[in-house]
Formats: structure tokens, sequence, C-alpha cells
């Protein structure tokens, strides 16, 4: 099979061919791939920037964003059959660690993660288990859907504990309308009642804002933080999500929250720095999110067939890999790029 592999980092990905993948455990499941996002965590691993942490031997296939139709099944696989149309939870979890039995799999302790640490859906076929693949509503195609097998699972994980933390009345500044941020828009408007306001540097991410539910966009001009507290009385957000993480976020996000407000990290790539002191005076908390699990994804696909939740995609022939990346990098990807085998 055709697959797109890391031959080396700080170098181009190739295009090779593999052997396809077989069964060779009773929950073994092999997905013929029919979409593969392409996600800015992919620059990262050709940067190298997750070499020591995964510890993959190289070539392998990069591409954690799958979703597509069953193709195999090993002889215990019970809840997908040949031919289902399906989304595969970005992490194979063991089931039996505390935390897979507590139902928080995106911490198992001996999970694989495929495009990361083992072979993707940068590819015509993946393996996978039955464990890691959900069955989605007959109406959604898998090219439309892949992206939120990672991006938008991250987005709803993080959106859902916002959720969880705030009350119908309050606000939330979603901080970057990207391709993890207007999903999470979608989701905030779909399960809360915040009201949300979205700031972003690009006039037309905060015009999608809007466009998928956003109550209030802000372009990020330098007035922005000043804006955020004229629509909040000058108290700040009771929340605030951040899916930028970089290029000087943080603090403006921290300088829009109120006191005993929530920051919810998604994105990364810079320091927070507060004083510990301003931390206790107002009580306010720094909260990590680390993609979602099994039932996060299952909730999610609840509203994408219900129509609530829609991925904006840019789609790619497999063979156009390096313009997928590209154009990613050069930020000209709206919404979610996604490659078809």
């Amino acid at each position: 099979m055709k697959a797109v592999q890391v031959v080396g980092y700080h170098d181009k990905l190739q295009l090779n061919e593999i052997p396809d993948p077989q069964i060779t455990g009773p929950l073994d499941v092999i997905v013929k791939i029919g979409g593969a996002g392409v996600c800015r965590t992919d620059l990262h691993i050709l940067e190298g920037q997750w070499a020591e942490k995964s510890g993959v031997a190289l070539p392998y296939t990069i591409g954690h964003e799958n979703a597509g139709w069953v193709h195999a099944v090993g002889d215990a696989v019970t809840n997908v059959a040949v031919g289902d149309t399906v989304i595969l939870h970005p992490l194979i979890t063991c089931g039996l660690c505390r935390a897979c039995r507590d139902g928080d799999d995106v911490h198992c302790e001996n999970s694989d993660f495929p495009g990361i640490d083992t072979d993707g859906g940068y590819a015509e076929y993946l393996k996978t288990t039955a464990r890691s693949v959900v069955a989605i509503d007959e109406s959604l195609q898998p090219a439309d859907v892949a992206a939120l097998a990672d991006a938008g699972l991250t987005a709803y994980h993080a959106a859902a504990k916002v959720a969880r933390m705030t009350r119908p009345g309050d606000t939330c500044v979603v901080i970057g309308a990207g391709g993890l941020g207007h999903i999470g828009i979608q989701v905030l408007e779909a399960i809360s009642g915040v009201t949300i306001v979205v700031v972003d540097r690009n006039p037309e991410a905060v015009e999608l804002a809007v466009e998928v539910g956003a109550h209030h966009g802000i372009v990020a001009d330098g007035t922005h933080v000043d804006r955020v507290l004229e629509l909040t009385d000058g108290k700040g957000a009771e929340a605030v999500l951040d899916f930028v993480g970089e290029g000087g976020a943080t603090a403006e996000g921290i300088a829009m929250l109120r006191r005993a407000g929530n920051y919810f990290v998604v994105g990364y790539g810079e320091n927070i720095d507060v004083p510990t002191i301003d931390v206790i005076s107002t009580e306010i908390n720094f909260i990590g999110n680390l993609v979602g699990s099994y039932n996060d994804l299952t909730e999610l696909m609840t509203l994408a067939a219900q129509g609530k939740v829609t991925l904006h995609t840019t789609k790619y022939p497999l063979d156009d890999f390096q313009q997928a990346i590209d154009d990613l990098d050069a930020g000209r990807v709206r919404g979610r790029a996604i490659l078809i085998p």
C-alpha cells in the first residue's frame, strides 16, 4: 500500500510502498482510510520535537486523525463489522490499567499512539483495535469528520470542561479560531450557556467564528484585551479557552480573566509567566487539556450527526501530501486539511 512516512527529522515526508497491515490478534481492526487529518503536531514531528518523547524508529507512517471503513477484524471483535464507517480514537489503549478502568483512557499507562509512536493514517490502511473504533452515523463521511478524531476531540474535551465549570450567562473568551478553535466554538454553543467571545489575529478566522456560533468576534489588534474587559464590565471573563498558547497569547489571556476564573490551556509553545501571589490573591486556575476520552469522541460524533458541529476542511489527494503540509505551515488552510487516499 501507499504510505506517507517520516524518513528523517528536518527532512521532507516521503511516499513509500509498504506492506499492508495484517490481523494478528483477536481484537485487531484494520481500517481502510477515507480521510486523514493534517495537524500542526505533524509539523512539530518533522521538526523533531516529538523524537525523544515518542522514541519511534524511522521510517514510520505519520497521521493521527483518521476515519474510514472497517476492512478486516479479529475473531473477538463484536462492536464493529466489515464495511462499517468509523472514526478512530487516536490512542490504542489496554483497557486494564487504572486510567482505562476509570474511563480516562487518554492517560492509559500502556497506550500506543498511531502517527506519533507507531504507524498512522497517511496511508491506505491502518491497524488499530476494537477499543479505538467508533461507529459513526451513515450521514457522515470519513473525509468530512477525520480531523474530529484529534483536533475535534481535543476541542470537545476542553469545551466540555468549560461547560461543566460555568453557568449560563458567564463569558468564555476563546483565543484562536483556527482548526481547533472553530470546533470548540461550535461545541460551546451546543452544550453550554456561555457568551462566546472570540479573539484572533486573522480577520477571516474571526468572521468564521461568528458564522459558526461566536457571539462576539474581536480581531487581535492591540486593543483586544481592553475590548474584552469592556464587554465584561471591567471584570474579565469567567473562562478563557486558549487554543494558541504562544506568541504572547497567555499573558493577554490572563489579563482577560476575572477573579476566580479558569484558564483552559490547549495550544502550547510558551511558558505561563504569572506571579504566584497573583494566582493566590485572585484564585485563578490553570487547567491543561490533552486530547479526550473514547466517550468524549462518541459524544462529539453525536453532535456531528445532529449537525451541531461541522468541520471546515480543505481536501487533498494522498499524493499531494507535501502541498497540504506546506499550506498548513504557511497558514493557507481554513479549518482543517484532510488527505484522502
